[in-house]
């Protein structure tokens, strides 16, 4: 199953938080207070964000954490990537790939266009979108069956 980390989901709620907040920085602690989430993992989610550019910091008293671009300009790719490195499905996707048997696979060529597929819509869904929250339920089919993905109220 592809799922991303328990983290990496804490990390898209404090990103959400920062982007309902834009008129000014939130201290670790009030993003705590306000999302739920222990403040030590606050912490060093919000440090991982800052590292890779999401965020910014500013010390002092009046200090805290605040988005570093637009809820728009900020992909889900982006929040995936800075918490959980580079999306790579099967291990011939990733950058560094140490597969033995990538020479002789016949099917490597075909799950790194899947990789890439998934990076691109994962690209296309910004922080903004995951914001919404009447966005649509998507529907798909899985072995053949419709499937139909229900919101919880």
């Amino acid at each position: 199953m592809l799922r991303i980390s328990k983290l990496t989901d804490y990390g898209t709620v404090l990103l959400a938080h920062l982007a309902a907040n834009p008129a000014g920085v939130c201290s670790a602690a009030d993003v705590a207070a306000a999302t739920g989430i222990a403040l030590p993992t606050v912490s060093k989610l919000l440090k991982s964000l800052a590292k890779s550019g999401l965020v910014t910091s500013t010390r002092g008293a009046n200090g805290g954490y605040e988005l570093s671009r637009s809820p728009a300009a900020i992909s889900a790719a982006d929040v995936i990537d800075a918490l959980e490195g580079p999306v790579s499905i099967t291990e011939c996707s990733s950058i560094d790939s140490l597969c033995e048997h990538e020479g002789v696979c016949s099917v490597g060529g075909a799950w790194q266009r899947i990789n890439v597929a998934i990076r691109r819509a994962l690209d296309d869904i910004t922080l903004s979108d995951l914001l919404k929250s009447q966005s649509p339920v998507p529907r798909f089919n899985f072995a053949g069956m419709p499937i139909n993905i229900e919101s919880k109220n």
